[in-house]
């Protein structure tokens, strides 16, 4: 989305504009508003209206930097041990933040939680928030290095450049490994001959145990995702510190630990089990099941989110009350990974109904944990019930083991509805033992279950959810194209259709946003100004089928013609020939006689009438 102003374009995200001295970042685009930010105040972000800006005009980061003399060229790899540590520790102040830049109520809440969590001031987290969003740079966050410290010594010199070489790599070399290579690399003449003086290896470990931290120890050894998995300090408050309020789900796709068959009793394989999981409450909002994944899976698990679960778990046989499962409308926030589906056009078009969809922030890997605990507590469920039926047992790729392919007998119907069970049992009997009960929820005796959390807090300030139709989230999660409009229709993906009231526009020409049903050509829809307008298929042998299906048909078609073409070619070539040895063939007449014309002609209608007769006769 961009916004034009005056004669130039403002784009949604991270411009900056200058007007005189000042500076401003650009957050966020809302119709005819904008969140800035003032760069050199450092200021809150505030929501101004655009024709404020029209003085402005779009600058680069150098004059950013030029202006408020911060150096450009710092590289995180430039740090030491301590900047990197601090630089990690202030942004995971304000990660959680981040997401809600745009809400000021919940910006404020989240500023004051995190400032008594990590026992500060708010301003400092105030702080901290606007130079990161000014620069856009986690660099900036990291102290300035001391003038004052006692520069080191050679020998300490030559000791820092083994251990950040040899020892503080992903290859675990031990402190020996890396003395010895000091002493080769440092203390030899040409000749490889160790000099008179060297440190020893009792000074060399000194060194290392003096200097040595921690965080750099596990980053650099194991790397940065295993560090903040199993080695991260856990002082937040978890989930509830990024998602204060119901309405803010985490999608996240896995690959379930069963075989499965058809109804013939063919092997299908493993099914895929898509899911959404509200961060605050851990209900799982939704889910699909497929063979599939991507895009696909993605629009089933929408749908899901919103269909009436009473009458969902009906379709399988299962009779639940509306309270176990009560869900009905998207989150206001969904957050994802970087999976390609999540990342598409297609999912991104969501955004038209009010949802935001964001990244997880860096350095926050639990929050991705609690859909996979999902998962994990999911097949756990199942897994011990369903031995020998297909389940995959830990020992799958070893050698030798059993093929559990061969146990398979439930068919993607029956597994449904053990899935089902498993997410009512999640959702409505589970106790989250955890939960950080507040003073209200221990008043209203709110149940430690997902589905009570979910109920109690849907009514509470800060619930951010958004109820849409069906039909009209089917459309918007549509892929979509250019159409063209020409006297023939509406032509789509090399297909004519037609709608009623655009007989203008057909001889007009131009071209429309159209949204289409890889699965399904029959009809397509013209997206105007947010309304879509359904359009029919011309060609009626192509009603029902396919996308795929037709280009594949397209594509044989062309063969055929393009196969033809030689014989055409020598036909046309043949043709000519022929009339040729004809007409050479056939002598000139000087003298036409050009009267009677009328008598002649029915002369010689007779005379054709006269032979057919004879032909038929003959036949006959």
């Amino acid at each position: 989305m961009e916004l034009q102003i005056g004669g130039w374009s403002l784009m949604k995200k991270h411009d900056l504009l200058r007007s005189g001295d000042n500076i401003i970042r650009v957050l966020d685009v809302q119709d005819d508003r904008i969140l800035m930010i003032d760069c050199l105040k450092q200021t809150m972000p505030v929501w101004v209206e655009a024709e404020s800006l029209e003085s402005y005009s779009e600058c680069s980061g150098r004059d950013l930097y030029d202006a408020t003399g911060v150096v450009d060229t710092k590289d995180i790899d430039d740090l030491d041990s301590d900047q990197r540590k601090i630089m990690h520790e202030r942004y995971t102040m304000i990660a959680p933040i981040l997401p809600f830049i745009s809400d000021d109520k919940v910006r404020s809440k989240l500023i004051c939680s995190i400032a008594e969590d990590y026992q500060v001031s708010k301003q400092t987290i105030r702080n901290y928030l606007c130079l990161y969003l000014s620069y856009l740079d986690m660099a900036v966050l990291a102290p300035k290095k001391r003038k004052n410290e006692r520069g080191l010594s050679e020998n300490e010199k030559n000791m820092r450049w083994a251990l950040n070489k040899f020892f503080y790599t992903t290859k675990k070399q031990s402190l020996m490994t890396a003395y010895t290579m000091m002493l080769k690399e440092k203390y030899c003449d040409t000749m490889g001959v160790l000099v008179e003086e060297y440190p020893s290896f009792y000074q060399f470990r000194y060194f290392y145990r003096k200097t040595r931290k921690m965080q750099n120890f596990y980053i650099s050894r194991d790397g940065l995702k295993n560090y903040q998995r199993n080695n991260r300090p856990l002082t937040g408050e978890g989930v509830q510190e990024f998602a204060p309020a119901v309405g803010v789900g985490m999608l996240d796709a896995t690959v379930c630990d069963i075989y499965l068959i058809n109804d013939e009793g063919n092997l299908v394989g493993r099914p895929i089990l898509t899911a959404c999981i509200d961060a605050y409450s851990s209900m799982c909002c939704g889910y699909s099941l497929s063979w599939e994944g991507g895009i696909y899976s993605l629009r089933g698990l929408m749908l899901n989110i919103i269909a009436d679960k009473v009458a969902w778990c009906k379709r399988y046989g299962i009779s639940i009350q509306k309270e176990d499962w009560d869900c009905d409308m998207l989150p206001g926030t969904f957050v994802t990974d970087m999976g390609s589906e999540y990342k598409s056009e297609n999912f991104e078009q969501i955004a038209e109904l009010g949802v935001t969809v964001v990244n997880l922030p860096s350095y926050r890997p639990e929050l991705k944990g609690l859909v996979e605990k999902f998962f994990d507590l999911i097949q756990e469920m199942y897994k011990k019930h369903l031995k020998g039926k297909g389940v995959i047992e830990p020992d799958y790729q070893e050698r030798g083991v059993h093929d559990y392919r061969k146990d398979a007998c439930l068919t993607m119907m029956d597994f449904e509805k053990i899935i089902l069970h498993c997410m009512i049992y999640y959702n409505s009997q589970r106790i989250i033992e955890n939960f950080p009960y507040t003073e209200a929820m221990i008043a209203d005796q709110v149940k430690p279950y997902a589905s009570c959390i979910w109920e109690w807090s849907k009514s509470q300030i800060g619930a951010n959810l958004i109820g849409v139709d069906s039909r009209g989230l089917m459309l918007t999660l549509l892929p979509r194209t250019i159409g063209k409009f020409g006297r023939t229709g509406l032509k789509v993906n090399k297909l004519r259709y037609h709608c009623e009231g655009y007989t203008e526009q057909y001889l007009t020409g131009g071209t429309a946003t159209v949204a289409y049903n890889p699965e399904d050509v029959t009809s397509v829809w013209v997206i105007e100004n947010g309304i879509y307008t359904e359009f029919t298929l011309i060609e009626s042998r192509f009603k029902g089928k396919d996308l795929v299906e037709i280009q594949e048909i397209q594509t044989s078609q062309r063969d055929i013609i393009k196969s033809a073409a030689r014989d055409n070619l020598q036909a046309q070539i043949n043709l000519a020939q022929h009339i040729e040895a004809i007409a050479g063939s056939v002598g000139t007449h000087k003298d036409i006689h050009m009267k009677n014309i009328r008598s002649t002609r029915k002369r010689e209608q007779m005379k054709n009438h006269q032979d057919y007769m004879r032909e038929r006769s003959y036949h006959g």
